[in-house]
């Protein structure tokens, strides 16, 4: 141990004194032990084996199967007062998740039965291998679009319907495959590099465009574009005037505008929120009946159609692993698979925030990803936990996941019994049923909040949408990803380096531009390097450290004050990265 004995002044005071302490080298370890040790805390943050530590055999095995089985964790603590809100909720996010899954089964080009075979099995094996008490499962609108999108770029559903509804479960089992691989091997990190920036703008732009597919349904027009950008979308609008009805615009603009009252009224009145819930399931049936009394397919109402009764057939028969479309299918599946699972994740981590509880990831993948892969097997495509309904079951106090099993339930009776009861149903009311749930994914008030933070993330957003709209849902997604990861490496090899003050009567350094009262220390240049020290960024922290230095030098030449000490602090990067 050394002393030495330095006078300065510091903020006005004197220091008298330094005591300079030996930094001890860290414990020997092999190159071996380094690399399993770097790797474990890479892929394994949670040490998901330490709660086997020091337990019996017997033991183990039951924690082995709760880890697994999530279901054996709360299952033997369940109660009465449990199922009574289990069944509230399940039975109100049933009655939205049915008009649902017949629209978003539509919006994949797809049989208006799918959506309801996507909103039985599903939710069943979730409720066995999720995390979340309040994760709603079933077919989202965008995964919705994506696949309908891309599949039909290669094959018609019009012409091909049987090989559209192959490739749509191929997709979905790749979509699983590619899901539960990614929590297998511990590698859900893939997916934070879908910003919230890239997400709000993919996801903004992405409802514009499933809204404005709606127009099809909500004018009657019965020849419309296939093609997703917004161009193409409103040059066969105003194409087709001649084909616009004016029976279906007034049973669309009457039901469009009761659905955006009601989400007003359970946004405003949170306690409210069956209104919500409850207003596309009221919207169908009344559609229904006034179609029926009135006898209006006969002018100018299209409605569904007859539609198959029964449970989900076996569809694993129809999975193609060869032959020509084989790429579209795994090129299909993994666009579907990011963004359903980074859907339901991000909701999951939402509601478990707000009950206080813990969602964990990779659990959360191989769920997802293994019910999708079952749901291929069973007439489903691609589902996720989604937000509308995640939302009705969060507050209509859903305990557990049992209350995903009341609403397979209810499905199940519906595809049983109930299925000739929709046949009369309007495409105009699927529609407006579309346009209501999309709209909430346009989240103005983050983009603005992301414009005041952070103007190069607002760019990554501005490219998300405007690529969805005006190119297609998967390049504008791939531009906004490629944007945030060139962020990234900017961050990474140029990091932020500032000029640091003291707060006079205080011994608090701070940023001398963010704080006002902030005063340089008369010989002594303090910087603050924002970011790990690593050999990507070396070359450049010596330049522009060079560069304060001269600046500095340059403005205190006429003050005859020179710099004495330079002052770097690390305190952001410490760790292995800096040495």
């Amino acid at each position: 141990m050394k002393m030495h004995s330095v006078d300065y002044e510091i903020g006005g005071r004197e220091i008298i004194g330094m005591e300079v302490h030996r930094v001890v080298a860290p414990p020997h370890k092999s190159s071996i032990g380094k690399f399993t040790t770097k790797l474990k805390e890479t892929f394994f943050p949670d040490d998901p084996l330490r709660q086997f530590k020091g337990q019996t055999s017997r033991r183990k095995w039951i924690l082995g199967l709760q880890y697994v089985f999530p279901i054996l964790q709360w299952a033997p603590n369940y109660t009465f007062s449990f199922l009574k809100s289990d069944i509230v909720s399940g039975l109100t996010i049933a009655s939205l998740a049915i008009p649902q899954g017949i629209s978003y089964a539509k919006l994949a080009s797809l049989p208006p039965i799918v959506g309801l075979y996507s909103s039985f099995v599903p939710p069943l094996v979730y409720a066995v291998l999720g995390s979340s008490r309040d994760l709603a499962v079933g077919p989202v609108s965008i995964a919705s679009l994506i696949m309908g999108s891309m599949l039909r770029q290669q094959v018609s559903p019009a012409k091909d319907p049987v090989l559209f509804l192959q490739l749509a479960f191929s997709s979905t089992f790749f979509a699983g495959l590619f899901q539960a691989s990614l929590g297998f091997f511990r590698l859900g990190f893939i997916i934070d590099f879908l910003s919230k920036a890239t997400l709000i703008g993919f996801m903004g732009g992405a409802a514009i465009i499933v809204s404005l597919q709606q127009l099809k349904s909500l004018l009657g027009i019965t020849h419309f574009t296939q093609q997703m950008g917004l161009v193409p979308v409103l040059t066969s609008v105003f194409h087709t005037i001649h084909q616009w009805s004016w029976q279906t615009i007034l049973m669309g603009c009457c039901f469009l505008l009761l659905l955006l009252v009601a989400r007003q009224v359970s946004m405003r009145r949170p306690n409210l929120f069956w209104v919500s819930a409850g207003a596309p399931l009221f919207s169908v049936i009344l559609s229904t009946l006034l179609v029926f009394a009135f006898k209006a397919q006969h002018h100018g109402i299209t409605i569904i159609g007859k539609l198959q009764e029964g449970l989900n057939p076996p569809s694993w028969n129809m999975l193609q692993f060869h032959g020509t479309y084989l790429g579209l299918v795994i090129k299909t599946g993994i666009v579907t698979g990011i963004i359903s699972l980074t859907e339901g994740i991000a909701v999951g981590r939402t509601f478990a925030a707000l009950k206080n509880y813990q969602v964990d990831g990779n659990k959360e993948m191989m769920a997802i990803g293994l019910m999708n892969i079952i749901g291929s097997s069973t007439s489903c495509y691609v589902t996720t936990g989604a937000f509308s309904r995640s939302a009705v079951n969060h507050n209509a106090g859903a305990k557990t996941a049992v209350s995903n099993i009341v609403m397979s339930v209810t499905v199940m009776v519906t595809l049983l019994f109930l299925m000739p009861l929709f046949q009369y149903t309007p495409n105009v009311v699927l529609g407006a049923i579309i346009v209501t749930a999309v709209i909430g994914l346009i989240d103005i008030p983050a983009a603005y909040t992301i414009w005041k933070i952070d103007k190069f993330d607002f760019l990554v957003l501005l490219c998300a949408f405007f690529g969805v709209i005006f190119i297609s849902v998967q390049l504008g997604l791939t531009i906004a990803v490629g944007i945030s990861v060139f962020k990234i490496l900017l961050q990474v090899t140029r990091p932020k380096t500032v000029i640091l003050g003291n707060i006079p009567g205080t011994d608090i350094f701070r940023n001398l531009h963010h704080y006002k009262e902030t005063m340089m220390v008369p010989g002594f240049l303090i910087l603050s390097i924002e970011a790990p020290i690593n050999f990507a960024n070396t070359t450049y922290l010596k330049e522009r450290i060079v560069r304060w230095v001269e600046e500095y030098e340059a403005q205190e030449a006429t003050k005859q004050s020179n710099i004495y000490f330079l002052v770097i602090d690390l305190s952001c990067c410490i760790g292995e990265s800096c040495w």
